[in-house]
């Protein structure tokens, strides 16, 4: 698994290890925390485009590779689009040659990318796996190349593979100190007493879905045969606003948030419809966003 030090995948490597499986883990440890990672895994600080990468991968051997490891900030994709591209593409294509160069033809290969920056802005919402992908990003084109990779390696290595979409992740050991997520970002300032700043007028929306529900998809695509992609979503779109407000209720805090310019390449409204995954993996989201929060802030009291 790459980038299995990360806020999902080290929740993946959690139920991986809980479902019996052995995995190895690499992260390079950008943004990744090695504490995040069970001490039972099998771990190695690892940058996706190394060399060393295509030679673990023919030393493992490995029946499933889940790829998270990811240049995930939009911003930064803005400021430098090559770097963006250099990780996220060939990264990924370095991670896809280990897989071929080691002949492992049964391989089944799970791709986890974002779905709201690869539908960008659609004409109408919630946006389903037929809705035109029209990146608003650096970052959204970067991931949805990879995408159109897939396919082709399928035939050059005979590896299996499956996409996975996420909406906006969220839920205990998501970094509070970076670009991405909201929801950590407010529950750690909230309990700090940290004065707050919301990017726009706060009414832009995204459609938030609770870390051990995405986990669950993920695992469901990994044990399948199916191509997707899949949208893991809730189909609902909550506004910044509303989750200051609920943060605050579970926190206790009472400061009014200061509002400031939008961010380039940000989506003013996203929903993800999982009418797909349902029907064909049995998944739906089962935690609603008042519950995940609450057990979201829950931890950053109990890890200060």
């Amino acid at each position: 698994m790459t980038g299995a030090a990360g806020f999902i995948g080290s929740h993946l490597v959690d139920r991986l290890i809980a479902d019996g499986y052995s995995v190895v883990g690499v992260d390079d440890l950008s943004t990744g925390k090695r504490t995040n990672v069970a001490t039972v895994c099998d771990f190695r600080v690892m940058d996706v485009r190394s060399t060393e990468l295509r030679a673990l991968i023919a030393d493992v051997k490995p029946s499933a590779v889940y790829h998270l490891a990811a240049q995930i900030s939009v911003a930064v994709s803005a400021r430098e689009p090559e770097f963006d591209a250099e990780v996220n593409i060939k990264g990924s294509l370095n991670l896809l040659e280990g897989i071929r160069e080691a002949g492992l033809e049964k391989t089944r290969f799970v791709y986890i990318t974002s779905g709201g920056t690869a539908y960008g802005a659609p004409e109408s919402l919630p946006a389903d796996e037929t809705t035109p992908v029209r990146p608003l990003s650096p970052y959204g084109v970067s991931k949805l190349a990879v995408e159109q990779y897939l396919p082709v390696y399928a035939n050059l290595a005979g590896l299996s593979y499956g996409i996975v979409r996420l909406a906006n992740v969220y839920g205990p050991r998501q970094d509070p100190h970076g670009e991405a997520g909201v929801v950590a970002i407010f529950s750690r300032a909230m309990l700090n007493g940290t004065p707050l700043h919301i990017f726009g007028d706060g009414n832009d929306e995204r459609d938030y879905v609770y870390v051990s529900d995405v986990v669950d998809a993920i695992v469901k695509v990994g044990d399948s045969e199916l191509d997707g992609p899949y949208n893991v979503g809730t189909a609902i779109g909550t506004s910044t606003n509303r989750i200051f407000e609920l943060l605050a209720r579970h926190t206790g805090h009472s400061e009014v948030a200061q509002h400031g310019p939008s961010r380039p390449g940000d989506i003013n409204k996203i929903a993800l419809e999982s009418g797909k995954a349902k029907r064909e993996l049995a998944w739906e989201p089962r935690v609603s966003i008042e519950e995940g929060l609450k057990r979201t802030v829950d931890w950053f009291k109990q890890n200060p």
